[in-house]
């Protein structure tokens, strides 16, 4: 099920799969986010992405609002809203803000005459497992993922609107903005868990622009054919310490604990049903290349 917004961004790569017609404007909530500003980058050159309409709580964006604390303000007509927003740290109480973000995505889509919202989920909804499919037990083990498959479940739970369609996406980390990126960035050595095969965290990926490709791809299909769920994340799964190489940084092993997740990786077959003309995401297959 999906809801619509606004795009001003265009990105340089592979020609995105066609659909009944393109969107002429999405609104892009969480645009100051570290998820929104590489997708709104990816976005910035490709060549047929539509208009893009930023919401954020900073100033600089299209829309500014806090929509926590504030109703909906008024936003341009648009086709889809990409929900990018979401709270991925804190208590309890903050992490409950996933489904408080999920309802006004749903107020936002409704201002602005949205198809469709698409929400970002996660694979922490799943726990640990290889080849995670949608039709899978969600068993999170942390309280993120604890609280995005509550926001699901929320989702699932709005009032239904004609002519308004949600889909939630579980999504793969993203290159770029998952909990390795500020180690990885700070120059000093990585310290990751290290299992009983010999090796780090074994995760699913997709780079920033994969995710463009993807979500401009979502806005263009029949609102009818979107999925309640869709795994999204790119093949084939990395390595955590294959990016600790990769950035040229020293690694430091640690024991993993007893509960630490060996393996969270996705199953895509439903993604590349869905959208058969996407393009392998050539980020995540370098990386997978240069393992050892």
């Amino acid at each position: 099920m999906v809801e619509t917004g606004k795009s001003t961004s265009r990105q340089k790569s592979e020609p995105l799969p066609l659909s009944d017609r393109p969107p002429n404007q999405i609104l892009v909530t969480g645009a100051g986010g570290r998820v929104g500003q590489l997708v709104l980058r990816a976005l910035a050159g490709a060549p047929d992405a539509p208009r893009i309409v930023t919401l954020s709580r900073s100033p600089g964006a299209d829309v500014v609002w806090s929509p926590v604390t504030a109703p909906c303000p008024p936003v341009p007509t648009c086709d889809a809203v990409l929900a990018l927003w979401g709270v991925t740290s804190g208590d309890d109480a903050a992490l409950a803000s996933n489904s408080a973000l999920a309802r006004q995505a749903r107020r936002a889509a409704i201002a602005a005459g949205a198809s469709r919202v698409i929400h970002l989920s996660s694979a922490a909804v799943y726990g640990g497992g290889l080849d995670l499919r949608e039709s899978d037990p969600a068993r999170p083990v942390s309280a993120y993922g604890r609280a995005k498959l509550a926001m699901e479940h929320t989702i699932a739970a709005l009032p239904r609107r004609e002519g308004l369609s949600h889909c939630c996406l579980r999504l793969a980390n993203v290159l770029g903005a998952d909990s390795l990126t500020p180690a990885l960035a700070s120059g000093a050595p990585v310290t990751l868990d290290r299992f009983a095969d010999g090796h780090g965290p074994l995760r699913s990926y997709i780079s920033p622009a994969a995710l463009a490709r993807v979500l401009l791809a979502l806005t263009r299909l029949p609102a009818s054919r979107l999925p309640p769920l869709l795994n999204v994340a790119s093949a084939p799964p990395l390595r955590m310490e294959t990016l600790v190489h990769a950035a040229g940084c020293q690694l430091a092993w640690r024991p993993a604990a007893d509960d630490a997740l060996a393996a969270v990786t996705l199953d895509g077959s439903a993604l590349s049903a869905l959208l058969p003309a996407l393009p392998p995401d050539s980020d995540v297959m370098a990386l997978a290349g240069s393992e050892s």
